[in-house]
């Protein structure tokens, strides 16, 4: 009998790639599956979620925090409903620093299994002209400023960035210090918009949700610009 666990966890261990694979496949469609046809509406709620967050009692800090986690694991959840719950929550401060501890995390998480284990998934899954590109400007420009713009600029996917990032040859204290500090001026004015809608200012969400609707535009068309502008004395291609 020792035999044949022993042969077991030598062929475990052996495949062990492909294993971690799947599971995270499978573990991307059941919650692909949930949230699109259970969750996503609860999400996009501040209320509801508040008084699912807040029925843990005291652990409702760790619930929220395990579902910024997951909200960057599983990337195609928008992280910004979520933030913004926070803020409707548990106020600016606490909301922001409580988001910005969970979205960390995951984002720790994201990188490591991304670099031990999932270099075909991530090339499979994401868009290789863009992976291609992130590689390219990590080596022509400083890769601290590199990331931290990606990070700070509206409009880019941070979640699935993160997955990049984990096949780069970004190293990992800069990812986690620089991915955070970029991550922070948005986390908290998600955080403060959430604020504000509890606290029904009109005015202050217009005035914010205006700004911010800009920014993520800009972000979008002309975020890889702004960056290839930034170190356009370093040849890109």
């Amino acid at each position: 009998m020792k035999k044949v666990w022993d042969y077991i966890r030598i062929k475990l261990l052996e495949h062990k790639q492909h294993i971690v694979i799947i599971a995270i496949l499978l573990v991307f469609l059941y919650i692909g599956y949930e949230y699109s046809f259970k969750y996503s509406y609860i999400i996009k709620n501040p209320n509801m979620m508040k008084e699912i967050v807040l029925s843990y009692g005291n652990f409702s800090v760790l619930v929220f925090i395990l579902m910024q986690i997951l909200q960057v694991v599983v990337f195609f959840i928008p992280g910004e409903f979520i933030q913004i719950a926070g803020g409707y929550i548990f106020g600016v401060f606490w909301g922001g620093v409580i988001s910005l501890i969970g979205i960390t995390l995951g984002s720790v998480i994201v990188y490591l299994v991304a670099k031990d284990y999932c270099k075909p998934l991530v090339e499979k899954l994401m868009l290789k002209k863009e992976i291609k590109f992130f590689k390219k400007i990590l080596d022509v420009g400083s890769k601290r400023i590199v990331v931290f713009m990606f990070y700070l600029i509206p409009g880019i996917p941070k979640d699935a960035l993160a997955y990049i990032c984990g096949v780069s040859n970004i190293s990992f204290k800069d990812f986690c210090i620089y991915s955070t500090l970029g991550r922070v001026p948005g986390i908290f004015i998600s955080s403060y918009f959430g604020e504000k809608i509890y606290s029904k200012d009109v005015t202050s969400l217009m005035i914010i949700g205006a700004i911010m609707s800009f920014l993520f535009i800009i972000g979008i068309l002309k975020g890889n610009i702004i960056i290839k502008n930034m170190i356009k004395n370093k040849k890109i291609y």
